[in-house]
This record gives structure tokens, sequence and C-alpha cells, in this order.
């Protein structure tokens, strides 16, 4: 099994701090010693590594299919490579032909953010797995006279 280091756990165990509603997710990025943003990658992260873990597996040997997995981890990393390579080539093209480079969608518009209310990220986590359900799990359990309750199997 890989090995866990000492940050990976003190990174599990802020993650599960914040989502527990002991501390703010600045608080989190700042014991951490990340952007906010890095801390929000890292969340979700550990969120996609939950889901995949309740994941039931195959029964048998799964040797094959993680030589898959890998296998294509790697030529997906090549064929990012190979993106960014296509955009820096396109910007020098565009450059040297005398263009300007497209403007974004969102050049332009004023920052006008909301203050964000405070909530209990959990339940926000919970409710946005609860929403992903195949549409057939969600008919069995939802009707008029029951409540929605997530069905455990």
């Amino acid at each position: 099994m890989d090995q866990i280091t000492a940050d990976s756990r003190k990174q599990a165990a802020v993650v599960l701090e914040v989502l527990a509603g002991l501390r703010s997710p600045e608080q989190a990025a700042e014991a951490l010693g990340l952007s906010l943003q890095t801390y929000y990658n890292l969340e979700t992260r550990a969120l996609r590594g939950l889901v995949h873990g309740c994941t039931p597996t195959p029964p048998g040997r799964t040797l094959m299919l993680l030589k898959q997995v890998r296998g294509l981890e790697i030529k997906s990393a090549a064929l990012e490579k190979q993106v960014g390579r296509y955009r820096a080539l396109l910007r020098n093209a565009q450059r040297a032909a005398g263009l300007s480079p497209p403007v974004s969608a969102t050049a332009g518009k004023s920052n006008g953010r909301r203050k964000r209310q405070p909530a209990a990220r959990a339940l926000r986590a919970v409710e946005a797995l609860q929403r992903e359900r195949p549409p057939a799990q969600q008919e069995s359990v939802e009707s008029p006279s029951t409540p929605a309750v997530p069905v455990v199997s």
C-alpha cells in the first residue's frame, strides 16, 4: 500500500475539521500554509477520494484494470502537455501575425461578489452527492408520502 506521510495526515485532519465546522476554509489554508484556492482544490480531491473509497470494487483480481488506468493516466498527461505546447504555438503565431488574443467572456466585468454566508460545508457536500444519484435511484426513494432519505445498500 502507498505510504501515508505526516503531511497527508495533517491535511486530512484539517479538511475534516473544516467539513465539521470547527475551522473556516481561510483558517485551514493558513494552518496548512496554502492559498485559499489550493485548499479548495485539496478539499475537492479529498471528497473525491472519500467517494471513491466508498465505491464497491468488483470481486477478484483487479491488477489488469490498475495497469490500464495507469496507462491511460500517462497518456492523458502526455496529451495535456501537447495541448499546452499547441496553445503556446498558437499564441506565438498570433503575435507574429500581429493579431490580438481573443478577449475572454469575463473581461471587463466588475468583481461585485456577495459576501458568503457561513455554512456547514459538509452539508453542502452531502446535498451535492445526493443530487448526483442516478435517476432510477431517485425515483425509488422519493415518494409523496415519505421524505427523501438516501438509500443505503
